[in-house]
């Protein structure tokens, strides 16, 4: 999941200042983990330690109240017994890359994409978001083809994947649903030459950017057999004691395809 830990951070400039172009340095200057890397860390000590994912979340955001969430997650997370909120946020998308590389079959990452997701995000495009998300993770760290990708998400899920990066950028704008940022970050993965390319194309797009290339670089990392020495180190650098001790556990035991833990 520290590819998608890194997109986050590199994104997280980016944000409200989008940018339409892959010229720009990896690591900007206030680069920094948000929400979407907290609540991705919380998901992973979840499936490490057998703790309710609702209790973790409350407790993540508590320990981290002001890394950037939604008011409808704040609201939630402030009350100790709410239930879920109908949600269709890229939220469900951007904390479940864990799962898919924790789980042994895609039937087993479906149902507990599902799980995790309908805590918060249980309205049918959020559920959506996240099952395809979760699922890409896995086809590619289990060996599949970019088309085997893309036909899956296609056919199960629904969304469009033939349209073009160069056909999406001049016109797409910031969107905080699954339904409207999903897609474009795994058309962002499918134009990739590598990890680092992957987060470009994500970022270049202009929308919720640090969303954008969490989702992309999940998928990117299981598909490229994780990520680059340079940006990892960078990366958890920019973290601190309590979320690398869980990214460096949850890596010990879901490496990436290539076979290498973190150190």
């Amino acid at each position: 999941m520290i590819g998608a830990i890194a997109g986050d951070i590199i994104g997280s400039i980016y944000e409200r200042h989008g940018i339409k172009t892959k010229d720009f340095p990896l690591f900007g200057r206030g680069c920094r983990f948000t929400d979407d890397s907290v609540l991705t860390v919380a998901l992973a000590d979840s499936i490490l330690s057998n703790e309710s994912y609702a209790g973790l979340l409350r407790q993540y955001y508590r320990r981290y109240p002001h890394a950037g969430y939604g008011s409808m997650f704040r609201a939630w997370a402030l009350q100790k017994d709410s239930g879920p909120y109908n949600s269709f946020g890229n939220g469900a998308a951007m904390r479940i890359s864990p799962v898919g590389f924790a789980f042994d079959t895609l039937d087993e990452v479906m149902e507990k994409a599902r799980e995790y997701t309908a805590i918060t995000h249980n309205h049918p495009e959020g559920i959506r978001g996240a099952q395809a998300t979760a699922a890409a993770v896995f086809l590619a760290r289990t060996g599949s083809s970019r088309q085997d990708i893309r036909h899956h998400v296609e056919s199960v899920f629904g969304y469009d994947l033939e349209r073009t990066l160069e056909g999406i950028r001049p016109n797409y704008g910031f969107d905080v649903t699954c339904q409207g940022s999903v897609p474009e970050a795994i058309i962002s993965f499918l134009e990739s030459a590598d990890y680092e390319d992957a987060i470009r194309n994500a970022i270049s797009l202009g929308g919720d950017s640090d969303t954008l290339a969490c989702i992309t670089g999940g998928i990117a990392q299981a598909f490229y057999g994780g990520v680059p020495d340079f940006i990892t180190q960078q990366t958890m650098d920019l973290l601190d004691k309590g979320l690398r001790a869980v990214v460096e556990a949850f890596a010990r035991r879901c490496p990436s395809p290539s076979g290498q833990p973190l150190e």
